[in-house]
């Protein structure tokens, strides 16, 4: 869950210009520098999230999504009804302004998920449950010309069923390595979501969902291009 080598950068030109693109290149840089037992650990934690996750209770197609009000960190508010008054809405949910693995994602839609939505009228939100003042930098860091909203209160995630907490011994160890993580979101609370996509129709019912609680692993652009074509032929 921790970390601060932040990977903003444009793939090398050897790298295909894809969202697990920007990750794989994350990875690469960890697996030359850090040790064994520490990449061990990290693909553990990520594995046990996958084992453990209910999908029965995440979001899936046909749901029908409550209207929600959620600040965006620049000051405004993101409102789905107003969106959704000129078209789809794509959600990508994401964990913390910090996150390394989130910047390179965050990054990655930006180059070939954004610049394709507004030709189909369709809108996108990257949000997260951190608070807005904190939350802000990763919007100003990558000049996301995007809204950036704050789920301080998990209404989303909780609604979505796409939170989880680290289990108490992980919790200890990320305390003992000088993280805590409510102080981190601002909200005292350990609750993060997993990585997930969701594109949602005037109807305010959901035609395309996406959740990985592997954090290395995220929705391709293209995919969500797909979905968001399918609504407005």
């Amino acid at each position: 869950m921790p970390g601060t080598n932040l990977t903003t950068e444009t793939p090398s030109p050897t790298v295909l210009l894809t969202v697990q693109g920007f990750l794989g290149e994350l990875q690469a840089s960890r697996d030359g520098e850090w040790p064994a037992d520490r990449l061990a650990a990290h693909a553990a934690q990520r594995r046990s999230l996958e084992d453990a996750a209910d999908r029965d209770r995440i979001v899936k197609v046909g749901d029908v999504v409550a209207p929600f009000t959620v600040p965006e960190v620049d000051g405004g508010q993101v409102v789905l009804t107003e969106l959704l008054a000129s078209g789809p809405v794509v959600l990508l949910f994401f964990r913390f302004e910090g996150c390394p693995a989130c910047n390179a994602a965050l990054r990655g839609y930006q180059l070939t998920l954004a610049p394709g939505l507004p030709a189909l009228g369709a809108h996108l939100v990257a949000i997260s449950p951190q608070v807005p003042e904190r939350l802000a930098a990763v919007k100003r860091r990558h000049g996301f010309e995007f809204p950036v909203a704050s789920d301080r209160d998990l209404e989303l995630i909780t609604a979505f069923g796409i939170g989880f907490e680290p289990d108490d011994l992980t919790r200890q160890q990320y305390l003992r390595d000088g993280v805590d993580m409510g102080a981190t979101l601002g909200t005292g609370r350990w609750v993060l979501p997993y990585p997930t996509a969701i594109v949602i129709g005037s109807d305010r019912v959901v035609r395309f969902a996406d959740s990985h609680p592997d954090w290395m692993v995220r929705t391709e652009a293209e995919v969500l291009l797909d979905a968001v074509r399918s609504l407005v032929r």
